[in-house]
């Protein structure tokens, strides 16, 4: 491969593409976190539906295929367009992709508001190790906050779609990481310096 500009953008998208689908491995393999709650087999149900769709997918174009159908979850039932991103900036490279985003109904729908609310920001997108890092904090929110109403995951999605909103640029994930470990430790839940949110 020549090392050209057009050379080093197929390296650079080969290595994000390695990358995601290690996190797919990854993700189904901890399924067992915090919150799954959809059942997989209730998920694989989608495939054909999904089969129509061309891969690599919008989330808009997931939407157009599968929105309408809804998905038992421990909150209760949601529809898939409340938890995929109805933009082309939210891409699915695999059905796969879609099955591992809807297994934690309630970070997919914050996931949801925060990448929508990104949208409307003409000069930067949400790029996917923040993205990660931003699910990560919510995740962790999710696992300090199980027994209650998932307060946490909703005032810190709350902060950073004002932050995207007030500011017009996404709040760093060591920012976001701080505003977890703030609202933890105003609501009793200690948080150890080793945790992703001791910061």
């Amino acid at each position: 491969m020549p090392d050209d500009k057009r050379g080093r953008e197929k390296q650079s998208r080969d290595a994000d593409n390695r990358q995601r689908q290690r996190d797919i491995a990854a993700a189904l393999e901890r399924s067992d976190e915090t919150e799954p709650p959809v059942d997989t087999d209730e998920l694989e149900t989608l495939t054909p539906e999904l089969d129509t769709v061309a891969f690599p997918a919008t989330g808009s174009e997931v939407v157009e295929a599968v929105g309408t159908r809804e998905v038992d979850a421990a909150g209760g039932t949601k529809r898939i367009a409340d938890l995929v991103p109805e933009t082309g900036e939210e891409t699915f490279d695999s059905p796969d992709d879609v099955h591992v985003r809807l297994q934690r109904p309630e970070i997919a729908a914050s996931m949801k508001r925060i990448v929508e609310a990104s949208d409307r920001l003409r000069n930067a997108r949400l790029g996917y190790s923040q993205r990660e890092a931003y699910e990560k904090t919510l995740r962790a929110l999710k696992a300090v906050d199980a027994d209650d109403d998932d307060e946490g995951v909703e005032v810190v999605t709350e902060w950073i779609v004002e932050r995207i909103r007030d500011d017009e640029t996404f709040p760093g994930s060591r920012a976001v990481r701080r505003r977890a470990a703030k609202f933890c430790r105003e609501n009793g839940y200690e948080i150890r310096n080793d945790e992703w949110l001791g910061v």
